[in-house]
């Protein structure tokens, strides 16, 4: 009886161990490398502590490397590539000429003085010569002769025709212009040049004041005339200026 039972008992053990169990049968199957040597069939033994040492290493390091590679993305990177062309010809963009020296203080009249004359700070409101010694002899001789207005007549006075004849020579002030395309009147030039002077040398000059009665309003019109044109292609244009 009890040999009987003896060999049951060894028989119902060796019939365990050779049915796997449900791990042993997902690592055989399993295309994971290494996997079926971690849960092998029969005792464990030292070569499978060292498959799974291996195994959780290996998964260690793929963990570590994909989440570097997801930091590194989420960081949105970007690269700027730059190249530098060299080239023989460049398109000369719009320019306005502005020469700080607005007027040309030989060009001036009496009648300019007269009316302009306090606009220029040649004058006081007196039309008389503010400060005379700090003045140089040479202007000083020409503001006396001009600004002696004894029995002076004035003549009517327009800003417009004052700018154009007092303001700079475009010959006289560009020694070249060349246009490769196409160029515009030199008179169109010369306008926008002065009156862009023009209001600069009022507007630094004669801050928070405003400009003469009888000249604001051709003022605003001309400009309104550099704004509408400083807009404008000069084509491909090389300007010296002397």
């Amino acid at each position: 009886m009890d040999l009987k039972e003896s060999c049951g008992s060894q028989g119902s053990q060796e019939s365990s161990s050779l049915h796997p169990t449900s791990w042993q049968a997902f690592a055989h199957t399993s295309t994971l490398h290494g996997l079926r040597f971690v849960f092998p069939y029969g005792q464990p033994s030292a070569r499978r502590l060292l498959w799974a040492a291996a195994l959780l290493a290996c998964l260690g390091l793929l963990a570590l490397e994909s989440a570097e590679r997801l930091a590194y993305f989420l960081s949105y990177p970007h690269v700027t590539s730059v190249d530098a062309v060299v080239s023989s010809s460049l398109v000369f963009p719009a320019i306005t000429i502005c020469n700080l020296n607005a007027y040309r203080f030989s060009r001036l009249t009496r009648n300019d003085l007269y009316h302009a004359g306090e606009l220029l700070a040649l004058l006081d409101v007196h039309l008389t010569i503010p400060q005379p010694h700090l003045a140089e002899p040479d202007v000083l001789a020409f503001l006396q002769e001009k600004a002696n207005f004894t029995a002076y007549r004035p003549k009517a006075f327009s800003m417009k025709e004052f700018i154009e004849r007092v303001g700079h020579d475009l010959k006289e002030m560009i020694a070249r212009m060349n246009a490769l395309r196409h160029m515009h009147s030199d008179k169109r030039i010369l306008r926008n040049a002065k009156i862009y002077a023009y209001m600069n040398e009022y507007k630094h000059t004669h801050r928070g004041t405003t400009l003469p009665r009888h000249s604001r309003d051709q003022s605003q019109r001309l400009s309104d005339t550099v704004m509408n044109d400083r807009g404008e292609d000069c084509g491909d244009t090389g300007v010296s200026v002397m």
